[in-house]
């Protein structure tokens, strides 16, 4: 029983060491850290428009032209960099038209 115990314990880690089982273990690795950041984005992105949303008003669409891309479309499209960026600026903004300025400014 104890040398049967022994030979898997052994088994398993010379699996764990093998060049393989490394590449299998840090691709699972790098998908975690992207599904991460990829639900960062996310929750930052759900953040800022709530914030506008609650600053602002509604972001359905914009305000001097319907015919246009909406601006919660627009805010949902910003790179996580401009997306921390507009929350920090959104803090000034008085009205949508404020909004639309910044957003004009990013393209």
């Amino acid at each position: 029983f104890e040398a049967a115990v022994f030979s898997q314990v052994i088994r398993r880690d010379v699996m764990r060491e093998s060049v393989t089982y490394q590449l299998i273990l840090e691709e699972g690795r790098e998908e975690g850290r992207e599904e991460e950041r990829e639900l960062a984005l996310e929750r930052e992105r759900s953040l800022i428009l709530r914030q506008l949303t609650k600053k602002v008003g509604a972001l359905n669409e914009s305000m001097h032209d319907p015919s246009r891309v909406s601006l919660r479309d627009r805010v949902s499209s910003l790179s996580i960099e401009q997306l921390e960026a507009l929350g920090e600026a959104l803090l000034d903004f008085a009205d949508v038209t404020d909004l639309e300025a910044w957003l004009a400014e990013q393209s």
